[in-house]
């Protein structure tokens, strides 16, 4: 089962990407974010075009902000929109934002996630983060049988970059979210649920983005960051074959800045291929002082 993530940031801008890439890669269960679209919206543009390859759709939206969705050609069972305890913005008990989705696909409980950006240190949205992944956290470690963290894979943009390694420069970095130790530690907390962040365990030593900027050359450079993230209890880790960033998607014309994130369990249609597909070919040196093309916030800023 070939099990695919992807900020597409705007699906609607992203369409004449997304269906060739689809037809390309053969993902069986494609989790996606930042899809900018109503629920109504999202099948209207897209709802035809994915049944003819196969796909049954769930979909959380919020119009022009967030919004995630679940694509899957091998089930899509037990549809669960948000999760147990999920909070709202700004207080918890506001309406939640359409972060989170899941459903048993190939017999695997698979969420696509759209993490809170945070902001800046130390705001209110910097403390939904945190909350909002707690949250997630415990959800996770509630369930049981087909919900069992063991059967697991948290899927998306995580907005955090879980260690020094996962950023071109940690010194362009400082003063910034998704680099914090409270992060970290918030991320870090589902290694206790017995999760594996798979992209690293196959690639413990190399340079892997999944992310980078519009601006400056960043990606040209290969100057981003690893904030896409396969989170799989141990059983479902123990069934990957290949684990890859897809960077040849974020090359072109009109890509999102983010690349999709592919892992396949048991068998591995273009083999053990990896870290990024195809690699960069000048990439700048790390700790080059380069500075961040941004002000303020990182990343996708809602």
């Amino acid at each position: 089962m070939r099990v695919a993530t992807w900020n597409v940031n705007s699906v609607k801008q992203r369409i004449p990407r997304l269906l060739p890439w689809l037809d390309q890669r053969q993902p069986d269960v494609v989790c996606l974010q930042e899809t900018k679209l109503s629920d109504d919206a999202f099948h209207e543009v897209l709802g035809d075009d994915l049944a003819e390859r196969g796909y049954e759709i769930a979909h959380v939206g919020q119009g022009q902000w967030n919004g995630v969705a679940l694509l899957s050609k091998v089930g899509l069972d037990d549809v669960r929109r948000g999760f147990d305890g999920v909070p709202g913005y700004p207080e918890s008990d506001s309406p939640t934002e359409a972060r989170a989705v899941s459903a048993v696909c190939g017999g695997v409980r698979i969420h696509s996630l759209y993490v809170p950006n945070g902001r800046t240190p130390d705001s209110d949205h910097y403390r939904y983060k945190l909350e909002w992944l707690a949250r997630l956290r415990d959800s996770v470690a509630a369930g049981n049988g087909d919900d069992s963290a063991a059967n697991t894979m948290l899927c998306g943009d995580m907005n955090i970059a879980p260690a020094d390694a996962d950023v071109f420069d940690p010194d362009a970095y400082v003063g910034h979210t998704h680099v914090t130790e409270p992060e970290r530690a918030a991320l870090a907390a589902f290694d206790s649920l017995g999760l594996h962040d798979v992209v690293r365990d196959r690639w413990p030593d190399d340079r892997v983005f999944s992310y980078w900027d519009y601006r400056a050359g960043m990606f040209h450079k290969d100057l981003g960051m690893r904030i896409d993230l396969v989170l799989a209890g141990g059983p479902v880790a123990e069934r990957v074959a290949a684990a890859w960033i897809d960077r040849q998607a974020r090359k072109g014309s009109k890509p999102s800045d983010h690349a999709p994130v592919i892992v396949d369990l048991d068998t591995a249609p273009d083999g053990d291929v990896g870290p990024v597909v195809p690699p960069p070919s000048n990439p700048a040196k790390r700790g080059a002082g380069v500075k961040l093309p941004q002000s303020a916030d990182i990343g996708p800023t809602e």
